[in-house]
């Protein structure tokens, strides 16, 4: 679009609203790390050290409230050994002007670094940019400036512990997690009751696998319901999909469908019944009229054929599912479904180095958005500090600090954020300069203020950048008037400043900027090599059915719904860029798109109906995996070069295929009965998909 509706829509998107708000006992938890400091330091008669203490309890507790699956301890007290570090070493640099722009600027690159690890990690390294540049102003030699680095450590050190005596819900966020990925697979099941071929959101399923990763003590101390079970929730995606498909499933009217959309409808109370048990921690009840619905009719089977089999399935499923949350209540020990890992390894403090130079070298590329961003937070820091020394204000770090905090990797969150901290920075800055200049409140009055607008700041956190802005503004202003500051800078000054910063980030990113628009062939590209994998692996658990190849099925999985997750976010941003792409247009992207859902869609549903390990090979199978893989990596290698994709020749190895497979295996008009016979109907359905995204990337 252009610039213009794009500020428009950024502008909105920056000052909306949410009537969402954090748990106000966990608000009152990171108030009450804060009041300790900070009344603690002010008792030794040191506003100073105060504030310093309260800059370092006020981040570490922000990051606690991030939406990681790490301790949140942990992510206190890694935040306050950052922000302990760059207040030391800004100080060591702030009597040479030209050495602390430098020393800024290198810190503010590594910031920017630090989102290759992950948005928490980002948001966290960002604050130690900004409590570098107040820090540095407060001690006057360097015993002090040490003792300031120590104080701001201790806040992180007693957010954590806070932290970790009152945790709040414990595993409350793996608890959400899981049975938000049943809830999901619930209303997918509503769905295909009235739609057939409703699509599948992978994304609670990703977010429950995240959340899965544990270390070696975590794993220890897992509650019960939590261990196994997302197992179950995986192997049910495929055969609600198999059973609800008119292709290979219940026939599209008549009894098949009703009896399909009767067990569908149990399918989603039983799920959804899981899930409040694994949220609660206390099983909940399932009506009887719902088990009476997954038993047999009087009338006799009802499915047949491979619907049959799916139901079949998918009751066996649900019956494992219901029991392992009702087996906590009993005590008894829950067991997953054979073979499902118990946890993924979670790598702890010593072995996040490898991870963090892993990450580092993946994104050490000249078109990596983390890259390019610490580039720009790196020269932004030093203009808006030369900017803050140069013109005639009082504490000009206002500017490098707001240009910081507002910077993002991609340009609607830089933008819709840049918007929100101007707007909630001048209101907080003209409300707590005015209540000081009406009320000209004592240091503790001050700290009291800034107790408050703390805990405005993370009851308002998941509310509105604008909205969290403020409150946040308000209290470093607070902070600095104990010690006598907020009467040497004016309202102007500080607005003025404000206003710096974020026109300087937002002019940052138009001068250079990483449009997500250009990366979408790339992004396409990763998303078709990475299905045509996932294709492949399924056809191959055919040609090779052994518990190997299942195993490189699920990984063919994950890599095919990340590739889908990361073209999603990529296609979201750019549809509020001021650019287009002047190869692939909007309209192919979606027809695209539409193409490849339709082949992991018949994907899964090869997957409701793996042979069994000990099964005889399907013929010819293997070859068209790989034709399957060649045809798909080329098509990946056109859209990249932005040239026509050309997948003709995979219609023709399939007809050639069917010479191979035993007789009637290939008849069209035949019920399939066996692996052959399913395969073989299944991989026209995939041939079908692959030619509608030869058809929608056509000129």
């Amino acid at each position: 679009m252009p610039w213009s509706p794009a500020l428009k829509s950024t502008l909105r998107k920056g000052l909306h609203l949410e009537r969402t708000v954090n748990e106000p006992l966990q608000v009152l938890r990171g108030m009450l790390g804060v009041a300790v400091v900070l009344f603690g330091a002010l008792a030794l008669g040191e506003p100073g050290l105060a504030t310093s203490a309260a800059l370092g309890a006020f981040i570490a507790g922000t990051a606690t409230y991030q939406r990681s699956f790490r301790p949140r301890p942990v992510l206190a007290l890694y935040a306050a050994a950052g922000l302990s570090a760059s207040s030391f070493v800004g100080y060591l640099a702030s009597p040479w002007p030209t050495l602390f722009v430098v020393v800024l600027a290198l810190w503010a690159f590594a910031a920017g670094l630090a989102w290759a690890l992950g948005q928490t990690a980002g948001v966290v390294a960002s604050t130690t940019v900004s409590v570098m540049l107040i820090v540095v102003t407060l001690p006057v030699n360097v015993p002090e400036a040490a003792e300031h680095a120590g104080v701001v450590a201790l806040g992180g050190v007693v957010q954590a512990t806070l932290a970790a005596l009152w945790p709040g819900r414990r595993w409350g966020a793996r608890r959400d997690a899981l049975a938000d990925a049943y809830a999901s697979l619930a209303d997918y099941a509503r769905r295909l009751r009235h739609d057939p071929f409703a699509p599948f959101d992978p994304d609670p399923l990703m977010n429950a696998r995240r959340a899965a990763a544990l270390t070696p003590a975590q794993a220890r101390r897992r509650p019960a319901e939590l261990a196994g079970m997302r197992g179950y929730a995986e192997r049910m995606r495929p055969v609600l999909a198999a059973m609800a498909d008119p292709r290979v499933g219940a026939a599209e009217e008549g009894p098949q469908r009703d009896r399909a959309r009767e067990l569908m409808g149990a399918a989603a109370e039983i799920l959804d019944a899981v899930a409040r048990s694994i949220r609660t921690g206390r099983p909940a009840p399932i009506a009887e009229r719902t088990y009476r619905a997954l038993a047999l009719p009087g009338s006799g089977p009802v499915l047949d054929g491979a619907g049959r089999q799916a139901a079949l399935r998918l009751i066996g499923l649900l019956a494992e599912a219901s029991d392992a949350v009702e087996a906590v209540d009993r005590g008894d020990p829950v067991r997953g479904e054979p073979g499902a890992p118990g946890h993924l390894p979670r790598p702890g403090l010593r072995q996040l180095l490898p991870v963090l130079l892993h990450a580092l070298r993946r994104h050490w590329d000249w078109s990596s958005p983390v890259l390019r961003h610490a580039v720009r937070v790196a020269v932004v820091a030093a203009i808006g500090e030369v900017l803050g020394r140069v013109l005639p204000f009082q504490h000009g770090y206002w500017a490098p600090m707001t240009a910081v905090m507002v910077m993002r990797p991609d340009f609607s969150q830089t933008y819709a954020r840049g918007v929100a901290r101007l707007a909630g920075t001048v209101l907080g800055v003209v409300v707590a300069t005015g209540i000081i200049r009406l009320a000209d409140p004592s240091s503790w009055v001050c700290a009291g203020l800034a107790v408050l607008s703390i805990g405005g700041a993370y009851l308002l956190m998941r509310t509105g950048y604008a909205a969290m802005s403020t409150c946040v503004t308000g209290y470093v202003v607070f902070l600095l008037a104990m010690g006598g500051e907020a009467h040497t800078s004016t309202v102007e000054d500080r607005v003025v400043l404000t206003l710096v910063g974020g026109l300087l980030a937002l002019a940052a990113y138009a001068v250079f900027p990483t449009w997500q628009t250009v990366r979408l062939p790339d992004r396409l590209a990763a998303y078709v090599e990475a299905g045509g994998r996932y294709a492949a692996a399924a056809v191959d658990a055919y040609a090779e059915p052994a518990e190997h190849g299942r195993a490189v099925l699920r990984e063919a999985l994950l890599d095919h719904r990340q590739t889908r997750a990361e073209l999603a976010t990529a296609s979201e941003q750019a549809a509020g860029e001021p650019v287009r792409h002047r190869g692939l247009q909007a309209a192919q992207l979606a027809d695209a798109r539409a193409a490849m859902a339709a082949l992991g869609r018949t994907t899964m549903l090869m997957e409701a109906h793996l042979p069994a390990p000990d099964a005889p090979p399907v013929p010819g199978a293997a070859r068209f995996a790989e034709v399957l893989r060649e045809l798909t990596a080329s098509a990946a290698a056109s859209i990249r070069a932005d040239q026509p994709v050309d997948l003709d020749a995979l219609r023709v190895h399939y007809e050639q295929w069917a010479k191979e497979l035993p007789p009637g295996a290939a008849d069209p008009a035949g019920e399939p009965s066996g692996p052959a016979e399913l395969l073989y109907r299944d991989a026209g359905l995939l041939v079908e998909a692959l030619e509608g995204l030869d058809s929608a990337l056509r000129p």
